[in-house]
């Protein structure tokens, strides 16, 4: 008998579908309440690129004595560094008001959309710098890449409420 197959995805791609949510305050990360989301911010609509986002463990050798080859075991975690990319505006009054350097709050993304049970990842951040970026070719509207720092390890794959 052969062994079962893995359960066949829903295949889709995160533009048109993703929601990114900047929220300032979760009571519980791990649970955050369909309130609290909704006292957030959408960022995909203003949202050009994202980077990062993801979190690794990095591997530690575990040599022994009894032969050649170094196994390993999972060491310490940690998160890539993370940005995301904002369209930028003639005034001023866009992400940078919103978000300021320095600002604590929460980046929610919401793969596959808002929908209760899909699943999100809550990633705890502060905002560490904002960069313009400026084109003067005129061939791209001029964004504003935001760097966060990823403050603590983040809820994932946790179920939307």
């Amino acid at each position: 008998m052969p062994a079962p197959a893995i359960t066949a995805s829903t295949r889709y791609t995160a533009r048109g579908s993703t929601v990114v949510y900047w929220v300032v305050t979760i009571a519980s990360q791990a649970s955050p309440s369909r309130a609290e989301l909704n006292a957030g911010t959408n960022l995909a609509p203003q949202m050009a690129d994202a980077k990062g986002w993801s979190v690794k463990t990095n591997m530690v050798d575990a040599p022994d004595m009894s032969t050649r080859y170094t196994p390993t075991i999972p060491g310490a975690i940690s998160a890539d560094d993370s940005s995301l990319t904002m369209y930028m505006s003639k005034n001023g009054v866009d992400a940078r008001a919103l978000m300021p350097q320095d600002a604590v709050g929460f980046i929610v993304w919401l793969d596959g959309g808002d929908t209760a049970a899909n699943k999100m990842d809550v990633f705890p951040v502060t905002v560490a710098s904002h960069s313009k970026q400026r084109n003067a070719d005129g061939a791209n509207a001029d964004t504003l890449m935001i760097a966060y720092a990823i403050t603590a390890l983040p809820s994932l794959n946790i179920a939307v409420p």
